[in-house]
């Protein structure tokens, strides 16, 4: 009887064990990844590892989330409302030393991951436009991006540092919509900071002869470089129609980011996914851009300490992670 009685206790234990409520097994890592606005590169790339990663990690789900942009993924990120989020360095850097615009709090949760690409500004005119530097812009409407995004932010900071920026009427608009409204007459230039080609500026340019400002000169000649830590570019001629010339200008470091909590292995588990030869064609098959997401390019440019799953990541591929980046 004694033998009977085990035996069925054993065997409705196993059932229980097979009838448990899902709550009580693993589950898989739900994540939130940070975009931007509809139309842009951010968006671009958060939809795409969103899609890529759940199908080759079976213990995570990520979901894309709207966002205003870089300075905004900097606060949700660093506070945990995003797991991952798109950020450029210099964002990075004020808001971990509490000063980006109006805002002083340090937001020192956030942590870098890897190196996408360099986004340049690019100012945009009509081609026929009286505007024909960035101090031009007296009394008229331009679009600077959305706000809380990083291409809002490094409009304000360059025309400040100009001292144009209470001279002329800013519209917070997305690039889609600048774009829009620059077709239409409504706003007289539009200002993005994002990887060329930008598919905005080329549907502004279908039906309207566009021309960009050289603000590197600007930028140059006013010491911009000395306050900012961004980096000298060209966009190179023909860009955006035969016959265009080559314009510089500045660019920023875009980084793929996380949250200081987000547990090591989930970190380094998506980078071995997306740093994987199918996850970096998987990227640049979704925008172009996307191709100097590479390993040679690792993290350059991080302006706030690597995750430990990313620290672990790249020293596994042979990367030397400074003092200063741990």
């Amino acid at each position: 009887m004694k033998k009977i009685l085990f035996l069925s206790l054993l065997c409705l234990a196993v059932v229980a064990m097979a009838g448990a409520p899902a709550d009580s097994m693993a589950k898989p890592f739900k994540a939130k990844v940070g975009g931007g606005p509809t139309g842009g590169t951010f968006n671009t790339f958060a939809n795409a590892m969103a899609v890529y990663v759940p199908k080759n990690m079976d213990d995570i789900k990520v979901s894309a989330v709207g966002s205003g942009g870089s300075v905004e993924n900097v606060k949700r990120v660093a506070s945990g409302e995003s797991d991952f989020g798109l950020c450029y360095a210099v964002d990075s850097a004020l808001g971990r030393a509490g000063q980006l615009p109006k805002d002083s709090k340090k937001y020192d949760g956030l942590r870098a991951m890897g190196f996408l690409y360099g986004a340049p500004a690019q100012l945009v005119v009509r081609a026929n436009s009286d505007i024909k530097t960035a101090k031009d812009l007296e009394g008229k409407k331009v679009g600077v991006g959305n706000a809380g995004s990083g291409a809002a932010a490094s409009a304000e900071r360059f025309f400040r540092h100009l001292g144009v920026w209470d001279n002329f009427k800013p519209q917070f608009l997305g690039y889609s919509a600048a774009a829009s409204a620059f077709k239409d007459g409504k706003i007289d230039a539009f200002w993005v900071l994002v990887g060329y080609p930008n598919r905005s500026i080329i549907e502004a340019s279908v039906q309207v002869d566009i021309r960009l400002i050289d603000v590197g000169k600007d930028a140059t000649e006013s010491g911009f470089y000395d306050a900012y830590a961004y980096i000298p570019v060209e966009i190179p001629a023909g860009t955006y129609g035969e016959g265009m010339p080559a314009c510089s200008t500045f660019q920023d470091a875009t980084f793929l980011c996380a949250n200081v909590e987000v547990p090591t292995d989930v970190v380094y588990g998506i980078m071995k996914t997306l740093w994987s030869k199918d996850g970096m064609a998987a990227m640049a098959a979704a925008k172009k851009t996307f191709k100097t997401m590479t390993l040679e390019n690792a993290f350059d440019g991080a302006s706030v300490p690597l995750h430990p799953g990313a620290v672990k990541f790249w020293e596994e591929h042979g990367k030397t992670v400074p003092a200063n980046l741990k």
